[in-house]
């Protein structure tokens, strides 16, 4: 089945916040993760792929429909026998905060349970940073939920923290700062490694979703890698990144360009920088084509995966020259987000809370 993000910094499952849910059996978590998996499916589905009988599933299903969790879409017809009735997540059944600690700022989203991003905040650092001042993130994730109806902040699962190892401050406390989190909100925070979340996030609702196995690139202020096996997530022994980001952009940039600042915006969209960004894109294509072909010499992939904020277009360049110098991979663009860290971190709550590890 999926997978919960491996190895976090902490991982908790206990009765709070969404008190209801917080405890489901092992059965009610199988369905949860098939559907987390997968836009619909339908009980023979569940019952093919997880072996419960006809009585389990629709115990377990009438029971999270009850709870919220679950919703019936529309009779399929057309089929020889009666209709079936594909079953997905209700959207509005559950939700989550996500906070990514990045290079120029910090982000806060809120997702439904689909990952569908309901409200978004950025704290830049030179404002407040996340560590000395955790009480400016916790008003800023306030605000977020704010957003949320009443009805609906009850249905917050927890919070999840992408944090940078090794850190971009020096020597923040983690600990300190997750704590605080809890007993602030009184929810679970679940803290990931910000490049690992990343991952996770678009396997659980991105492009990724029906992948198996995959190479996943996250282009920021600079490049990382991760492996996704099995839907497992491996990450090596040592946080190895490439200085072909947006960091090695910026710096091909003149010291006093107001397009410097644009480049970590929020709009999805760059300005014209021409040649400066053509050179750029070559000279990160050329490791993306790297570092792939060194792993396709011990593993057979077919998939690759690259997330970032920097906009669609450039990603998909990218991901055809990746595609032209290696035709049996194929590389694709994540779910395109201003946040696609923040995003994943969000998404802990829900593999950890709903899903069999």
């Amino acid at each position: 089945m999926r997978f919960a993000p491996p190895n976090p910094l902490r991982i908790a499952d206990r009765a709070s916040g969404l008190n209801s849910l917080s405890v489901r059996s092992y059965n009610e978590r199988l369905v949860l993760s098939l559907l987390l998996q997968n836009e619909a499916t339908t009980r023979l589905e569940i019952g093919e792929k997880t072996g419960l009988s006809a009585q389990t599933i629709s115990v377990i299903v009438r029971s999270l429909e009850q709870e919220g969790l679950v919703v019936r879409g529309e009779a399929q017809k057309g089929r020889v026998g009666p209709p079936t009735t594909p079953l997905m997540l209700n959207s509005e059944g559950a939700y989550s905060v996500g906070v990514s600690v990045g290079y120029h700022n910090t982000h806060i989203v809120v997702v439904d349970f689909i990952g569908n991003v309901q409200h978004h905040r950025v704290m830049p650092h030179k404002a407040a940073d996340t560590f000395d001042a955790p009480e400016a993130l916790a008003l800023e994730i306030r605000l977020a939920v704010a957003g949320l109806s009443e009805s609906r902040q009850a249905r917050i699962a927890g919070v999840g923290l992408a944090l940078p190892t090794p850190p971009i401050r020096s020597e923040p406390d983690h600990d300190v700062l997750h704590r605080y989190l809890e007993a602030e909100f009184g929810l679970p925070v679940f803290v990931q490694n910000d490049i690992t979340a990343a991952a996770g996030g678009e396997s659980l609702f991105g492009t990724a979703r029906q992948l198996q196995d995959f190479l996943f690139f996250y282009l920021g202020a600079r490049l990382h890698c991760r492996l996704v096996l099995n839907h497992q997530i491996y990450n090596g022994n040592s946080p190895l990144s490439y200085d072909v980001g947006v960091l090695a952009l910026e710096r091909r940039l003149p010291a006093d360009s107001a397009m410097a600042e644009k480049l970590w915006g929020q709009d999805l969209s760059w300005p014209p920088l021409e040649a400066t960004l053509a050179d750029w894109q070559q000279a990160c294509a050329e490791n993306l084509i790297q570092l792939t072909q060194s792993l396709l010499q011990f593993i057979e992939l077919r998939t690759v995966v690259l997330s970032s904020f920097v906009p669609a277009a450039i990603c998909e360049a990218l991901c055809r020259l990746v595609r032209q110098e290696i035709p049996s991979v194929n590389a694709v663009v994540g779910r395109t987000s201003a946040a696609p860290k923040a995003v994943g971190a969000a998404s802990l709550p829900f593999s950890s809370r709903f899903m069999v590890n």
